[in-house]
This record gives structure tokens, C-alpha cells and sequence, in this order.
């Protein structure tokens, strides 16, 4: 059975220590959560789950949220802080799976290493492990299972409950029955983000709440049905188109699926990602948006459809329109929060490059989709010179990475503006140092301002 091959793995690799390149790439992926929670963490939908969740609360629980601290369940904090890492559109990505592997992974384990008082390294390793099974699952559900669900709420239980199970060391039978009753709470519609809603990343939160609980039911006994992945009433039967699970179990760790991550450079759905690239790289070139007449972009299918909309109203709409972030990508030269602003909104410029732009499907982007994600930007200024500019990756894609000193400053520009500087400076100085903190309850509540 697939999933008992999973545990196998995990419990096998235990003891063996995460190579340098592994634990850095998980340390990365832990600071980028940061970054994008801290974020999101005083937006609207975050702001609505903590004054109901918390509700009654006090100060009881042995979990925190991020950034401000406060007190709850292990399972709370999971569900508010991961739900937050997914409203700012910051979280990585696993391209090959169309995953958001981070948003739930690290919300689930950050929230049981606070239980247990895990160590730094024991966290890592731990989300390490989260994203390799979850990261695996999705790359064999792909491309049919994003027709109609939203891996990141779906596969995403999984690879939370992975990743508790692994904080909680529990043994290879509980690991595996811990994946199991996470696999039959696997939910998420697509259908949540294709209009202005708050659904889309409750479904981060869900999937971490119930990997932790999940995992932690597992650890006192309780069972799944170990054969609710590839069974054939299973996971993989209802919700894809015959997914090679062979292929899933391969060479596990040959590389670390964490090792593999995009990191998202803009505010906005990273099937926008390559045209905003190119958008900006025209504008390096000295295209100016008073001289445009006409923004042709062309892309794959699945970008036309998830983001399409051709004349969005609110900033949730407009994450999803790539005629909006490449016409911010060209007038602003940043697609990050700011471009998202109610001015920037109204701003009758945008608005005008918005109205002047177009978005078709190429079949040739669509033959290499999942794994390349491709776009073609052509502006057609007022003399009717065409400009354009092709990009065959994403930059954050593993071909195209943000460097360490690139993650800072993301970092910097999305916690500076909620912590303030010195917030910022003392919440990340930590988190880069988690490979050697003892326990990681003493990241809770730093930076707050």
C-alpha cells in the first residue's frame, strides 16, 4: 500500500539527519512561511477566524499565532496561521504538483513542535518530510485533479499529517494510519477561488487542523483505512485519472521535494507568474506604458482559466487576472501587496492598460504544463512596433531561484510593514538560526510591535 510506503520512508530516514542542502532548503521554506503568515496575519479573513476562533479562549493552549501570540490549541493555531499564510498570495508553490505545499505543512508542524517543545532541527526535518509526501501525491494527481479541486486544501491534509507524524516520531504503523484518516478529510473546491471569497485559504487552515489531529489521534491509536489513497473506491480513483503510484514511491528523497519549491516573487497567483516576468522585463527594456496601444499575452490553458478575468473590481479579483498584474507589472514595476491597493485599483492608468490587454491560450505552453509554466508578453506601442519578451520559467522556480539575499528582502517587504524594523530584524534573525534553537516555543511572539 502506498501510504504505508510513505511511512516506511519517513521512519526509515529518521535517524539519518538531514543532509546541509536539505535542512537549508527546509529552513528557507520556514522563513518564507513566516513572511508570508506575518502578512496575512492582518488581512480580513485572518482578522474574522481569530475574533471567532479565539473567542472565549484566554489564554489557554499550548500554541501561539503569528505574529501576535496569542494562546490556543495546537489544533487553532494550525487552522488561523496557516489559513493566514494564504490570503497575501506569498506561499510557495510546488509547480510539478500545482501545490501549495508551505501553507499547510509548516502551519500544521509549527503548531505541534509548540505542543511538544520541539527543537529547531526537529522541525525542520519534520517539514521536510511533510513536503516530500505531500509534494509526491500531488505530482501523481496532476494535471486532472486541479480540474475541479484545490490541492493545497486536498493533498495538503496529507502532507500535514506527514509532517506531525514525523514531529511526533510516531512508528511506522501510526505514521501510516496518521496519512490515512488525514486522506479521507482531504477537501477543497476549486470553485472557492474562482470568484471574490475567503473560502480559498481556509482550505490551507483546514488541511493543517486536520493533519494535526490527524497525527495526533494516530499516536493514541486510532486507525484509517490504509489502502484510502489507492484503493479503488479511494483518493486517487475519485479525485484524478489513474495516478501512477509507482512513480509516487520512487526514489524517494532523490532529490527532497523541498529542495524543489518555487518561492513566489509577486502578490498574486503564480499562474501569472511568467507573464508578469516578461511584463517587467520589457519594462527594463524601456517600454513605457504611455506609448502602449495593445498588450498581447499569451500562456497556458490552465492560466487563461484560474486567471482570466479580463476586468477585475476588488484585489482578490485582481490576483486572479493576468491582464491586471501585467498591466501593474508594466506601470508600477512591482506586483507585490502595494500593487493591490485600493488607489492602485481605480488608478485610471491601470485601468486603461487592463482594458488595452488580452489573454490567449498556446498550445505549445499547454503541451509543457505542469512543469514549465510559460508565457509570452508582446506590447504594441502607438507607431505599432511590437516589443516582446518570452519566459520559458518562472522567477522562483527551481531553473530561476530567489537567492538567499532575494528571500531576505521579500521577508523584509512583507513583515517590515506589520513588525515595524526592529520587529522584522529580531523575528528573522531567529528563524534563520533554527537549525540550532533548542526550542521553538522561544520564537513565540517575536517581533510583535
Amino acid at each position: 500500500m502506498v501510504l504505508r510506503r510513505f511511512a516506511e520512508f519517513a521512519v526509515a530516514e529518521r535517524d539519518r539527519g538531514l543532509g546541509p542542502e536539505v535542512q537549508q532548503a527546509a529552513n528557507r521554506a520556514v522563513v518564507d512561511w513566516f513572511a508570508a503568515t506575518v502578512a496575512g496575519s492582518v488581512m480580513d479573513a485572518a482578522r474574522i477566524m481569530r475574533g471567532t476562533l479565539l473567542e472565549g479562549d484566554g489564554a489557554e493552549g499550548p500554541a501561539r499565532l503569528v505574529p501576535g501570540g496569542e494562546r490556543t490549541s495546537a489544533r487553532t493555531a494550525a487552522l488561523i496561521n496557516a489559513t493566514a499564510s494564504h490570503i497575501a498570495e506569498m506561499d510557495d508553490i510546488f509547480r510539478e504538483g500545482i501545490y501549495h505545499p508551505g501553507s499547510p505543512t509548516v502551519g500544521a508542524v509549527l503548531a505541534a513542535a509548540e505542543l511538544t517543545g520541539a527543537s529547531g532541527a526537529d522541525l525542520l526535518r519534520a517539514v521536510a518530510v511533510g513536503y516530500e509526501i505531500g509534494d509526491r501525491i500531488a505530482a501523481a494527481m496532476q494535471p486532472a485533479h486541479y480540474s475541479f479541486w484545490h490541492t493545497t486544501g486536498t493533498v495538503g491534509t496529507i502532507g500535514a499529517a506527514a509532517g506531525v507524524a514525523e514531529l511526533l516520531r510516531l512508528d511506522t504503523e501510526q505514521f501510516a494510519h496518521a496519512l490515512a484518516t488525514a486522506t479521507t478529510m482531504a477537501a477543497g473546491l476549486q470553485q472557492a477561488f474562482r470568484s471574490d471569497a475567503m473560502s480559498k485559504p481556509l482550505h490551507a487552515g483546514h488541511a493543517a487542523e486536520q493533519g494535526v489531529l490527524a497525527a495526533l489521534l494516530a499516536a493514541r491509536g486510532f486507525t484509517g483505512a490504509l489502502d484510502v489513497l489507492d484503493g479503488e473506491a479511494g483518493f486517487g480513483a475519485a479525485m484524478g485519472k489513474s495516478p501512477d503510484w509507482n512513480a509516487a514511491i520512487a526514489d524517494l528523497g532523490s532529490p527532497w521535494g523541498i529542495t524543489q519549491p518555487t518561492v513566489k516573487n509577486h502578490s498574486c497567483c503564480g499562474h501569472t507568474f511568467a507573464a508578469v516576468d516578461a511584463a517587467l522585463e520589457l519594462r527594463n527594456q524601456g517600454v513605457a506604458t504611455d506609448d502602449v496601444q495593445e498588450i498581447r499575452v499569451a500562456t497556458y490553458t490552465m492560466a487563461t482559466k484560474v486567471a482570466g478575468n479580463p476586468d477585475p473590481k476588488t484585489a482578490f479579483e485582481a490576483k486572479f487576472s493576468t491582464a491586471y498584474c501585467v498591466a501593474a507589472a508594466l506601470e508600477l514595476g512591482s506586483v507585490r501587496l502595494r500593487a493591490f491597493e485600493d488607489d492602485r485599483l481605480s488608478d485610471p492608468r491601470l485601468r486603461n492598460l487592463v482594458e488595452r490587454t488580452t489573454v490567449v491560450a498556446d498550445p505549445e505552453y499547454d503541451a509543457a504544463f505542469p512543469g514549465k509554466r510559460a508565457a509570452r508578453v508582446t506590447v504594441v506601442d502607438r507607431s505599432g512596433v511590437e516589443h516582446e519578451y518570452e519566459r520559458d520559467t518562472r522567477k522562483g522556480d527551481p531553473d530561476d531561484p530567489l537567492t538567499d539575499a532575494e528571500l531576505r528582502e521579500k521577508f523584509d517587504d512583507l513583515t517590515v510593514p506589520v513588525l515595524g524594523e526592529t520587529g522584522s530584524a529580531e523575528l528573522g534573525e531567529a528563524l534563520w538560526g533554527l537549525p540550532e534553537l533548542g526550542d521553538v516555543r522561544d520564537l513565540a511572539g517575536l517581533g510583535r510591535r
